[in-house]
């Protein structure tokens, strides 16, 4: 694990070294950003996610999606990479960042990427969706939710139709 303490760059350094998207070591230094909630993180996550790496974007990424405080400035750089990104499991973290963040604005972009050709990003899209479609649901967004419960992807649908069945009208 590292340390508690120490620099922003030391951090995410340590989180670099944990290839696997999924690690323990990774989502340590993520949480511990989290906790941080600094404009520091922020400012290392949003330079991340500007990286010419995709190891890099992905990790900035989800930084992103865990600091809640920042989510004005989070925002305008997560629908840039949603519209510009052409790795897969980044847009995947960009959709799964969006429903961590449950902020209705990012609606528009989890809508364009909801057809995507990949199951991945589609999952994430079924994700997000149930979390940023507004309070009351937004027409749209609930069509969309809608059709991925039919998605030839079982996840894709299943989550999808969970989330159908979390946000239909009583």
């Amino acid at each position: 694990m590292p340390p508690a303490e120490g620099t922003v760059r030391d951090l995410i350094q340590a989180a670099l070294s944990d290839t696997d998207p999924d690690g323990p070591l990774r989502w340590h230094v993520i949480c511990q950003l989290r906790q941080r909630a600094d404009l520091e993180s922020f400012i290392e996550a949003r330079r991340l996610c500007a990286a010419d790496n995709v190891a890099e974007r992905l990790l900035g990424v989800d930084i992103m999606g865990m600091l809640r405080p920042f989510v004005d400035r989070t925002l305008p750089v997560l629908r840039y990479l949603a519209a510009s990104e052409d790795d897969a499991m980044v847009l995947y973290s960009v959709l799964i960042a969006f429903g961590h963040l449950a902020d209705p604005r990012s609606l528009p972009s989890v809508i364009d990427l909801a057809c995507h050709g990949d199951a991945r990003v589609r999952y994430g899209a079924a994700y997000a969706l149930q979390h940023v479609l507004g309070d009351p649901p937004d027409r749209a967004g609930m069509e969309m939710l809608r059709t991925l419960a039919a998605d030839d992807d079982a996840d894709v649908a299943n989550w999808a139709s969970l989330g159908v069945s979390l946000r239909a009208p009583e």
